[in-house]
């Protein structure tokens, strides 16, 4: 399993891929995964708040609501285990995420200077 997503995450980032151990060790450190054959979301829940660590669509299959499908489904199941919040943080010039997670109801609530090599990371938040 967790080299199929590796080998996903590698299409979906292809200046910075996980490995298969990467995604092994978040599994181990008690992140959870959801994948498919063209997207997946590993995020990670603390008592009542929940961080999305990453999420990834194939490049082929992009535009087609498969995030927004994932990140329903999580805030679905996280929302039945009594999470109220999640975070996330997003590149400042990744546009097409920012205005994925803005279309879902995050909104923006603080910055991270020079994060990604040199670039802004935004930190999202929505209450669920």
């Amino acid at each position: 399993m967790f080299d199929e997503i590796a080998n996903l995450h590698a299409k979906c980032f292809p200046a910075k891929p996980w490995a298969a151990g990467d995604f092994a060790d978040l599994k181990k450190s008690g992140c959870e995964i959801i994948a498919s054959q063209n997207g997946f979301i590993v995020y990670r829940t603390v008592l009542d708040e929940a961080e999305i660590i990453t999420i990834g669509v194939a490049p082929d299959a992009r535009r087609g609501g498969i995030a927004a499908a994932m990140l329903g489904i999580v805030e679905g199941e996280l929302k039945k285990s009594g999470v109220k919040k999640i975070f996330l943080e997003v590149a400042e010039d990744n546009a097409a995420a920012r205005a994925l997670y803005a279309r879902n109801g995050y909104v923006e609530s603080g910055r991270r200077p020079k994060y990604y090599d040199g670039v802004d990371a935004i930190l999202m938040e929505k209450n669920i």
